[in-house]
């Protein structure tokens, strides 16, 4: 099978992918991910160098798990899905959904998604869109006023500034018409504090936005409204962790600020 070469600068790919891949390798995962293994087993990169945290590796299977069941449990039962993961990376989201029936697309910077041609293929409800998010030409590629639609952002937001968020989803509003937003923040603390997170300096990217009362967004004049938030310290995967794991984001539970300095926000969009 033939290898892929990349370079260090895609570090920021490499860290979540490996880190899926490692978790996977566990009797227990959290997060069930055999694409990660395989495309790790295809490229040609020293993954030791990554030196990835436990701690991080844990929130970021955690972040992917909760967001998998958020989008399960909303694309079920339902037809005319369309899903829009924005800022993919080389997550293998769609694999692990396993729903036939959405229409869905997979949104990264154009080098990204070449890379992403290496290990997925483009079908007639799965589709590879090379763009910045913060461009407009891409969602004209999106059908128009879907039946049900379903925005991801996992790991995105943050690097945007205000701005172009609040532009990002305004366009968005006017391609999908009503639609369902989830993506996860940090508190406006949190988000400076992580600038100095060792993954973080180490890919080289910049932290913009955090936000402390998600209600905030409703006034952004998208036609957001906020529909709830699920934290990182008490949900339905808590229980699977292991006792360290398990006390410890019981603990973190306790205190507000703990709690909420990162967490996964759900949002309805409909500005008519």
């Amino acid at each position: 099978m033939e290898k892929v070469i990349l370079s260090k600068e895609k570090e920021t790919l490499l860290i979540p992918l490996y880190g899926k891949a490692m978790e996977n390798r566990k009797k227990t995962p959290i997060l069930k991910d055999v694409k990660a293994e395989e495309i790790v087993s295809r490229i040609e990169y020293d993954f030791r160098a990554l030196r990835i945290p436990e701690k991080t590796n844990l929130m970021m299977c955690l972040r992917a798990k909760l967001i998998d069941n958020f989008v399960r449990e909303f694309l079920s039962g339902k037809s005319g899905n369309v899903a829009l993961h924005l800022g993919c990376g080389l997550d293998s989201r769609y694999n692990r959904i396993e729903n036939p029936h959405v229409d869905w697309y997979d949104v990264d910077f154009s080098e990204v998604i070449d890379i992403r041609k290496h290990f997925y293929k483009e079908t007639d409800h799965y589709h590879l869109i090379g763009s910045s998010v913060t461009e407009a030409e891409w969602l004209k590629k999106i059908p128009q006023s879907p039946k049900h639609a379903l925005v991801i952002a996992e790991g995105l937001l943050m690097y945007l500034t205000e701005d172009d968020i609040r532009t990002l989803l305004g366009r968005l509003s006017d391609r999908l018409g009503t639609c369902t937003l989830v993506f996860d923040a940090f508190s406006s603390y949190a988000a400076r504090k992580v600038r100095n997170h060792p993954s973080i300096k180490k890919t080289g990217a910049a932290i913009h936005w955090g936000i402390d009362d998600p209600v905030d967004m409703e006034k952004w004049g998208v036609g957001l409204r906020f529909i709830g938030e699920k934290y990182f310290t008490a949900n339905e995967e808590i229980p699977n962790l292991i006792t360290g794991a398990r006390i410890l984001f019981r603990i973190a539970n306790l205190f507000p600020a703990a709690k909420k300095a990162q967490r996964i926000l759900v949002y309805e969009m409909d500005k008519r």
